[in-house]
């Protein structure tokens, strides 16, 4: 201790050229991947006072493997020897020092003492690349190694289910360690239970937590541990915690995520603050951030773009498992957006161009088949779907009919209405479209007036159900009560035979198309699902794009676009009832913070 207070009384007030760069991080000083290392212990030289005990990081880097054991696949049981990336992320944690005044509690006299400089951890890195396994060391490390009587720790995530992953694999590190659970006289040193871990000789109590502030004031922690920041819907637990250490004397906060959707505003803002510190844009000497990921601009087909993402490539994720991936994502946008998200850290968000007309194009087998009309489709057994304006748009009704005679495509028919007034409006407001041709052509059928009118709807769909055989029909849930009214007057029914939902109100959310909407985009790829070239469904496809949720499930979507894509909908609708029932989901109007509607699916 004396030799230590000595460095440390050398190094207050010491310029930071008193601080080169050790031989462990002079390895990866030219490594734009590891530019985060470099920042953090530049930052930490720059508090003043700060000296980086080397001997104590040493000691710990080196007992690490010998305590910890690996815990699933084919690493369960094998020491836990640290990779280069969480050996420099250990070491800056353990390492860097600061003073700090205090009032000595057995003299009641001001004192120094020598505390973390590092109070928090964003780790930013995709998944696979051992993030989970290394928190949990971290939390064992901090909460039990260190030996603070009364310390209190707690794990939290988007909420308790996302919590517990990180709690059970610090369950798991305890249990397979050596000398923690069970010390070398057999007595038991910890206990772990559901949802708790206690440490009998710190009286240490370390605790799951759901993901609300609710009920959280009032504690004291010593470790806090909060996992997948870009799923939350609110940080508020975490500030809720972080307030309550102002007893202890190093506390400290461990998060880590991987990159999300930019929508999900509590993960998105949380990671441009992470990157602010890391920039110097922000100053947090005391906020240490790791982030591995690709650059705007790198080419996400580049292995040595990968690598650059994924410290740990290799090992876990395999180069295997990221090629097939790739080769499942390339030329597919959807997919490539989740590639670059979950395996190069970068964050999505709306994807255009989801379909590319190429592929689109040559899923049907005759480009002028959409002239043929209904009545090819004659006692074909099908679905539809309604997307309906609610005042002067278009307005789509799209029937989908199963495979026949063996094959395994899918048909479309799907038509389309916009008010007859409005026709010039549109021709001189977009010269890309000529409304007037697909009218002429009969692509496009108008409805008196300058609104819309839902009675040409409703009579298509009982021409329909007279020569088809219709199984179900679905609606947005989103103000289909009028057309639905009309249909019951003509006998549609509301049930079928088998006192089941005939006409179903769909939610436009992630949960209720989302399914759907992968299906739909691979019958399409796979050119089996056959929509006859009709020149407006081909206009909707060229514009549309896909909207991401937090599990990156996506829907269509047309942000950026002005264009519409209601038969796009509608032909995901019409998969989703396709399908089969699905629980009730949020709404689109839900899932963007806008509106909730209670609509119950294949329910009265």
């Amino acid at each position: 201790m004396q030799a230590e207070t000595s460095a440390a009384a050398l190094a207050i007030g010491a310029p930071e050229a008193l601080h080169p760069l050790p031989d462990w991080l002079q390895d990866v000083a030219d490594d734009p991947a590891y530019r985060w290392a470099v920042s953090g212990w530049r930052r930490a030289a720059s508090v003043p006072g700060a000296w980086f005990d080397a001997a104590k990081a040493d000691r710990i880097v080196e007992a690490w493997p010998k305590i910890f054991r690996l815990t699933e696949d084919r690493f369960h049981g094998k020491p836990f020897w640290l990779l280069k990336w969480q050996e420099i992320t250990l070491r800056l944690l353990v390492g860097w020092k600061k003073p700090v005044e205090i009032i000595d509690a057995a003299t009641g006299k001001p004192a120094m003492a020598w505390v973390r400089v590092f109070r928090r951890l964003d780790l930013w890195i995709p998944r696979k690349n051992g993030k989970s396994e290394f928190l949990a060391g971290l939390g064992v490390l901090f909460f039990i190694l260190e030996k603070v009587h009364g310390a209190q720790g707690f794990v939290f995530g988007r909420d308790e289910n996302q919590g517990r992953i990180p709690f059970k694999k610090m369950k798991a590190i305890i249990e397979a360690a050596k000398g923690i659970m069970i010390g070398p006289d057999g007595t038991r040193r910890v206990v772990n239970q559901a949802r708790s871990i206690f440490v009998p000789e710190t009286s240490g109590l370390c605790e799951l937590l759901s993901g609300k502030p609710d009920g959280k004031h009032g504690r004291s922690p010593t470790v806090i541990i909060g996992d997948e920041i870009h799923e939350w819907l609110s940080r508020d637990l975490a500030d809720t915690l972080r307030e309550g250490t102002g007893a202890r004397l190093q506390p400290i906060e461990l998060y880590a995520s991987t990159a999300g959707v930019k929508t999900a505003k509590v993960g998105y803002d949380w990671f441009e603050e992470s990157m602010e510190i890391l920039d110097g844009v922000k100053h947090d000497p005391y906020t240490l951030v790791v982030f591995f990921g690709a650059g705007q601009e790198d080419d996400w087909l580049d292995e040595a773009t990968w690598r650059k993402a994924n410290p740990s490539i290799g090992l876990t994720p395999t180069w295997d498992y990221m090629r097939i991936e790739a080769g499942k994502a390339k030329g597919k946008p959807a997919l490539e957006a989740k590639f670059k998200c979950y395996h190069l850290n970068q964050w999505v968000d709306h994807v255009s161009n989801w379909i590319p007309a190429k592929v689109w194009r040559a899923a049907t087998s005759d480009p002028e088949r959409w002239r043929l009309g209904m009545e090819r489709f004659r006692g074909r057994r099908c679905v539809g779907a309604t997307d309906v304006s609610s005042v002067r748009d278009l307005s789509a009704l799209l029937w989908m009919f199963e495979p026949v005679d063996g094959s395994e495509v899918w048909d479309l028919l799907p038509l389309f209405w916009v008010p007859e007034a409005t026709l010039a409006e549109r021709q001189q407001q977009d010269k890309r479209v000529n409304w007037l041709d697909w009218v002429e052509q009969g692509a496009l059928r108008t409805t008196p007036g300058s609104v819309v009118d839902l009675r040409p709807v409703a009579d298509a769909i009982c021409d329909g159900m007279a020569m088809f055989e219709v199984s179900r029909l679905g609606f947005d849930a989103w103000g289909v009560s009028q057309l639905q009214i009309m249909l019951q007057d003509e006998g549609v029914p509301l049930f079928d035979e088998a006192e089941e939902r005939f006409m179903v109100n769909l939610r436009q959310g992630h949960r209720t198309l989302g399914d759907a909407t992968k299906e739909f985009e691979r019958l399409v790829f796979q050119a089996q699902l056959d929509h006859g070239g009709h020149p407006v469904l081909d206009w909707m496809v060229r514009h549309c794009g896909v909207r991401f949720d937090a599990n990156l499930n996506y829907v269509p979507d047309k942000e950026g676009s002005k264009d519409k894509i209601d038969g796009v909908v509608a032909a995901v609708m019409a998969k989703a009832l396709a399908m089969g029932p699905k629980g009730p989901g949020p709404s689109v109007y839900e899932d963007r913070g806008i509106l909730e509607i209670e609509v119950e699916e294949w329910a009265p």
